[in-house]
């Protein structure tokens, strides 16, 4: 089934995707662990898409975050276009309004973006998304309130991939090697409010999947995110403090031959005010190779996909997406 150009949701609340509390998967009881990984193999097979709940990161860096994420928005235009991400050789800075269509056939998407990844050396482009941020200079609290907050999603994405290693039957160290040296990029996103007469299927963001690993998302609670559910009908989102929501990206997807899904998703901002959300997309070590995990196989049954690197993964979604 299509998106289409409706719009709406399901007004079915907080309950239509699981709330997973993580704090077992830091027990030294096994069946404390196990618990949560069963409930995530829950999730991952149905939508895909979870809340994330006593994950550990404190409440003040996530209040940092998103009011440097306001701060840095409501810059003049000019300030903003000098940190475009055209400038870099790593996708790192400014990404203008309207600059981004992931919904085939529809209108570009009406968000403003900030990418920012691991502080490393410019390798030349030589390495998929290695290199320096941009930083904007007259905010000085910006820097090193976003490097902490990726530090520690960081942390809290090591530990779900613990958890998602022990929901497929796995070890919990299984993908250790995946987690050394790992690619992450901290995206922030301004939603201006949808227009009261939009182009048709004009969305803050069409309906997409994610090309990595790991999505951890902060919203505001202007809401806006909407999941394509098991009935192919779209179900909110709902902002729950305190909470991220967590969903699986392509890559997962193929590692698990499809057992795991990769869910469309998109957003509409009827809030009627700005929205401002910060995904955080944890991906993995560039040189890992992805090839079907053990006992993602039916008796008789073949991968759907050849292995590949991360790297190259990431290259192919990249010129998928912007050419």
């Amino acid at each position: 089934m299509g998106s289409g150009t409706n719009l709406q949701a399901r007004q079915v609340g907080a309950d239509a995707l699981p709330i997973i509390s993580i704090a077992g998967l830091c027990s030294a009881d096994p069946a404390q662990r196990q618990a949560v990984g069963d409930a995530l193999h829950a999730a991952c097979t149905r939508t895909g898409f979870f809340y994330c709940t006593d994950h550990g990161v404190p409440q003040g860096l996530i209040d940092a975050v998103l009011a440097e994420s306001r701060r840095f928005f409501a810059l003049p235009a000019e300030d903003k276009a000098r940190l475009d991400k055209s400038r870099s050789s790593c996708n790192r800075g400014y990404e203008a309004l309207r600059n981004q269509t992931l919904e085939a056939g529809a209108p570009p998407d009406l968000k403003e973006g900030f990418y920012i990844g691991a502080e490393q050396p410019d390798c030349g482009g030589q390495r998929f998304n290695q290199g320096p941020n941009q930083w904007p200079t007259a905010m000085p609290g910006f820097r090193p309130a976003m490097m902490a907050y990726s530090a520690a999603l960081t942390v809290v994405a090591e530990r779900l991939m613990q958890g998602l290693a022990l929901s497929l039957g796995l070890e919990d160290s299984f993908f250790s090697t995946y987690c050394r040296d790992p690619q992450i990029t901290l995206r922030l996103l301004h939603y201006p409010p949808q227009p009261a007469n939009p182009q048709p299927g004009e969305k803050g963001c069409g309906a997409h999947t994610d090309f990595g690993g790991l999505t951890l998302l902060l919203q505001d609670q202007s809401g806006g995110l909407q999941v394509r559910g098991p009935d192919d009908g779209w179900i909110h989102a709902t902002p729950i403090p305190g909470s991220f929501v967590v969903n699986l990206g392509d890559m997962i997807a193929r590692w698990t031959n499809d057992r795991y899904r990769s869910t469309l998703h998109r957003v509409v901002n009827i809030s009627g005010t700005d929205r401002y959300s910060v995904p955080f997309f944890y991906t993995g070590n560039a040189d890992y190779t992805v090839s079907c995990l053990p006992g993602c196989l039916a008796p008789g049954e073949t991968p759907r996909y050849p292995p590949v690197t991360v790297q190259d993964h990431l290259r192919a979604m990249y010129r998928r997406t912007y050419g």
